[in-house]
């Protein structure tokens, strides 16, 4: 049995390995890891990391804060009152500046995105799109290990305001029953699977026997799988998990384990492949997605490679994204022709049965916008680019297109084509965020 150990920026130095790193490299984990936040564990450390190249090893730059990740004056300014000694509340005080200027919210998430039930805003829900809600149980919010890429760095720091949960699930099924446009539940977090089973067995419990009929989908959104597939095979509650999963199955209720993995190499442990046999088991469909991240994989054919492994262990690739404007974005991010490219390369490697992958695309204030290609109309090299998902469901799968930029990293780079003054839907964007 594999017992659980994590580490953070507290006692990551009783990482065996680390006696590899130089006090240079020591020394940006400190400093970085004082404003993104870090936490691994021995199944990261012991079985995914390669530490005879860890410099270049995609799964240390996952897990391990990188110098880069901060401008050069943050990063310097922090290094200086490391150094000098100063205190844990002025270190986390100027942290807090730092994570200002980060975006810690992307695409309107603590804006637009929480909703209301009599008056009363749900504060651990998001219901952006018609068909699916989002819920982020209080008990989810980390996760086993944490991407340095993660879009939600703000739930596992300590500015509580930024924070998305909450464990009233009376609430959430009524707000369900009120909007029988929702067919389809996310739970997310952090990651909900660090939940003990026993407190998700009274969440699915309450949500099964409420009987909404309009509800059809229970999503559980995971890192698990990559970084900790023990939670499926000898965890004490391990086998608990597993019936909870087979309950809403055997319910006549769909549930996709949307799973995250970055690189083919978290596909390759005897572990991953014995958790995915063993959810797949229960009746769940897996679907995979990542973003596309500069340092971890940003080239077609890693992307092949690990379309090919989800599909040849049962699962389905469904997502590729675009780093989200947050948190390290300057590090992770490329522009979108180059993802576009990438996408492509990867594309055309795969049969049928992998091409159920959708991207690259930006979850963005709008909705999520796929870049489709880049071509040329009447002498003009445009981006075109389409709705997966939108703020008004109308505007999913119109094409409409952006003048050609080979430095733009987010739609907010993007001018329209044509020599039109704004994109179709941006007047009625505005109608629908004044609410």
């Amino acid at each position: 049995m594999m017992k659980y150990q994590t580490y953070t920026l507290h006692n990551f130095k009783n990482i065996p390995q680390i006696s590899m790193l130089s006090d240079e490299d020591i020394l940006n984990i400190e400093v970085v890891g004082h404003v993104l936040p870090f936490k691994t564990n021995n199944y990261v450390v012991n079985e995914l990391i390669n530490w005879e190249n860890f410099h270049e090893d995609p799964m240390f730059i996952l897990n391990f804060p990188q110098k880069g990740m901060l401008y050069p004056e943050d990063f310097n300014h922090m290094a200086t009152l490391i150094k000098s000694g100063a205190s844990n509340t002025i270190l986390r005080e100027e942290a807090n500046i730092i994570r200002e200027k980060m975006n810690p919210h992307p695409a309107g998430q603590l804006e637009y995105n929480v909703p209301e039930l009599d008056g009363e805003k749900l504060h651990g829900v998001q219901h952006k799109y018609r068909e699916t809600m989002l819920f982020f149980p209080s008990q989810g919010q980390t996760c086993h290990a944490y991407c340095t890429f993660c879009f939600r760095w703000p739930q596992f720091t300590n500015m509580h305001d930024l924070k998305f949960s909450m464990k009233e699930i009376d609430l959430i099924i009524e707000y369900i029953k009120q909007h029988p446009e929702i067919t389809d539940l996310l739970i997310t977090g952090g990651d909900p699977m660090v939940m003990k089973a026993s407190i998700f067995d009274a969440y699915i419990t309450k949500i099964l026997n409420a009987k909404i009929e309009h509800l059809q989908t229970i999503r559980i959104g995971s890192k698990s799988l990559s970084f900790w597939p023990y939670r499926y095979l000898t965890d004490s509650d391990a086998d608990e998990m597993i019936s909870v999963f087979e309950k809403i199955t055997k319910s006549g209720m769909n549930l996709s384990f949307m799973a995250h993995f970055n690189h083919p190499r978290e596909l390759e442990t005897e572990a991953v492949k014995s958790a995915v046999k063993r959810i797949r088991e229960t009746g769940a469909v897996i679907r995979t997605q990542s973003p596309v991240l500069n340092h971890i994989n940003a080239h077609g054919d890693i992307w092949a490679d690990m379309w090919q492994k989800q599909v040849n262990l049962g699962m389905i690739p469904y997502y590729m994204f675009i780093a989200r404007d947050t948190g390290a974005q300057e590090y992770f991010g490329i522009p979108i022709v180059k993802a576009w490219s990438i996408f492509k390369r990867a594309y055309t490697q795969v049969s049928g049965i992998a091409r159920t992958v959708r991207g690259p695309s930006m979850s963005c204030t709008p909705g999520k916008i796929r870049v489709a290609g880049v071509t040329e109309i009447k002498g003009e090299k445009i981006i075109t680019l389409e709705f997966i998902q939108g703020r008004n469901s109308d505007w999913v799968a119109r094409p409409f297109f952006a003048k050609f930029d080979c430095h733009a990293q987010w739609i907010d780079d993007l001018k329209p084509a044509f020599d039109m003054e704004n994109f179709f839907y941006e007047e009625e964007l505005a109608e629908i965020l004044l609410g």
